[in-house]
């Protein structure tokens, strides 16, 4: 095995963990959005009360970004899908951090940030230094 391969394999094995951080991280918040009333999400979550078509409408993003996270890639069908999800997720994040920092709830946006951070480096690392190919 040549040093030329370590890097890359560490960098692959990287870019697939911080997919399954967020791939968890989706679908939990997926999970929570989607099966709890708005009265236990508001306890939990204060932006949540008084906002359920948003919650249900974040809740179906947050599934749809988990699983196109990691199913596209793991499956080499159209791995360009979980680019595509990972821009998508950028988008999120950042709306997001500024429907926060509005609302006067600036110290809520830190899972915000690192997911957009992880989701910069999966696009980065998925574009630019290890690609998954198709089948």
């Amino acid at each position: 095995m040549t040093s030329d391969k370590k890097p890359s394999q560490l960098l692959n094995l990287s870019l697939w963990a911080a997919q399954l951080i967020l791939f968890i991280g989706f679908i939990w918040a997926a999970y929570m959005k989607l099966s709890h009333p708005g009265d236990k999400l508001a306890e939990m979550w204060p932006w949540t009360a008084g906002q359920g078509m948003l919650v249900k409408v974040t809740g179906i993003l947050d599934l749809l970004a988990g699983f196109g996270l990691v199913l596209p890639a793991l499956l080499h069908i159209q791995p360009n899908i979980t680019i595509y999800t990972t821009y998508g997720i950028i988008l999120l994040m950042i709306t997001a951090s500024i429907f926060h920092i509005t609302r006067g709830e600036a110290s809520q946006i830190g899972i915000n940030i690192f997911f957009l951070i992880l989701s910069i480096f999966i696009v980065w690392g998925r574009t630019k230094k290890a690609p998954i190919a198709p089948k």
